[in-house]
């Protein structure tokens, strides 16, 4: 049996602690977004396609009176079929939007902890570069006349940072 040192245990606890975003949220679906993820993943495919057009195209062949002896219960210009293809194109559209409001409230949180993380980080980056600043006047390195060192030891302002971003976004 190999010794593990304490590092790394807290290293493989870190790891296990972080699971996956879109594992938590498969596991926080409801039934009908479970639902709505299957049947996307399964219309949404070239199968289904295929599928389709031969579908559509046996009853256009059998209400076009081409087939003796086989009369057409939606002769053109289809009317029945026209209610049954608008019918899938709303199910459809309502599955894949179910699919996609799911997926987008996903990317929410992952932006926002995105932001908080990198929130977070750059305040830990200019503590280093404070804490190195202070190691190198402590050994006689004379930074004081570099003005990008200078401007990275100002903490962030983040409310500046959105201002300045929706400014120009406008």
């Amino acid at each position: 049996m190999a010794n593990t040192s304490k590092h790394d245990t807290t290293t493989q606890a870190r790891r296990e602690r972080y699971t996956s975003y879109r594992a938590q949220a498969d596991a926080q679906r409801n039934l009908g977004e479970r639902l709505a993820d299957v049947l996307t993943a399964k219309l949404g495919s070239v199968t289904f396609l295929i599928l389709n057009a031969i579908w559509f195209a046996i009853w256009m062949i059998i209400n076009t009176g081409i087939i003796p002896g086989i009369k057409a219960f939606d002769p053109f210009p289809f009317g029945l079929l026209t209610m049954v293809v608008s019918l899938e194109a709303i199910f459809l559209a309502i599955i894949v939007l179910v699919s996609q409001n799911r997926a987008a409230r996903v990317a929410e949180i992952r932006e926002e902890t995105d932001l908080q993380v990198n929130s977070i980080a750059e305040g830990e980056i200019t503590k280093v570069i404070h804490l190195m600043t202070i190691l190198m006047k402590k050994n006689g390195i004379k930074i004081d006349d570099d003005p990008e060192l200078v401007e990275m030891l100002k903490p962030l302002n983040n409310e500046d940072l959105e201002k300045n971003l929706e400014k120009q976004l406008k």
